[in-house]
Order: structure tokens, then sequence, then C-alpha cells
């Protein structure tokens, strides 16, 4: 006499467990990808109807007054500039050459005027100003 089972095993896969965490893991990636280190130095920019995005170079120069200036995140001064800059140009494995200059709306245009010039000396070709954007 052969007896046959009523119920059957059931053999399947739960996905849904495993979607959770591949959606965890997507949604993790895409907040962690998104920041960018930056100074956290409170500045006004100057409004500019013609501002363009340029890309982000290992090189920010922040002016926010004649005692205050910022080669990205180390505050410096204008005198100590140019050994700083010469200093992390020549320990950088990537020859650097453009900069991002930033400036508070209230620095002086002579102040940024011995930046770029220590900046040029310096042998940085390409030295872009960053602006508020024009939709903000």
């Amino acid at each position: 006499m052969v007896f046959k089972r009523r119920l059957k095993p059931a053999a399947s896969v739960d996905l849904i467990p495993m979607i959770d965490v591949i959606f965890q893991l997507v949604v993790f990636f895409m907040v962690s990808s998104t920041f960018i280190i930056t100074p956290g130095i409170p500045l006004e920019f100057p409004d500019s109807t013609t501002a363009e995005p340029v890309v982000i170079t290992k090189l920010i120069v922040t002016i926010v007054s004649e005692n205050e200036l910022y080669l990205n995140e180390d505050r410096t001064s204008l005198s100590r500039l140019p050994e700083l800059i010469n200093s992390l140009s020549e320990n950088s494995e990537q020859d650097i050459q453009s900069v991002i200059l930033e400036g508070d709306r209230r620095a002086s245009y002579s102040l940024l005027v011995n930046v770029l010039d220590i900046l040029r000396e310096s042998g940085f070709t390409g030295i872009n100003l960053r602006m508020k954007d024009p939709g903000n």
C-alpha cells in the first residue's frame, strides 16, 4: 500500500528581505555620494547673471577679509599664501592647473587682485571665480 502525502514541501525563495536590503544600500550610496566637503566659512557671494558651472578642483582659495584667507580648509595670511600654494602643488600627485577663488562680497578689490597675482605667479592658468547661481 502506497501512501500519498497531502502537503507538498514549499521550496521557494522569499525575495522581499533581499529587495529591502538592496533598497537600503541604494539609498545609502545615493545620500553619501552627494556630500561635497568645502570649508565652512559663511560667505556672501556676489550676484552674476552669466555664471557657469566649473569643475571642482583640489585647490580652493577663500577670501573673507585682509586677515582671513583660507587655502582649502586651512586658515592662512596673504604673506604665507605663496609658500603654501607652492608646497601644496609640489606634494600633489596631479598637476593642478586650475583654482577656484571664492571671495566674500565685502572683500576689497585690491585684496582679490593681490591673491590673483599670487596665483598667477605660482603658475596657475585657470582661475575660476565662484559666484552665486543666477537662479538662487
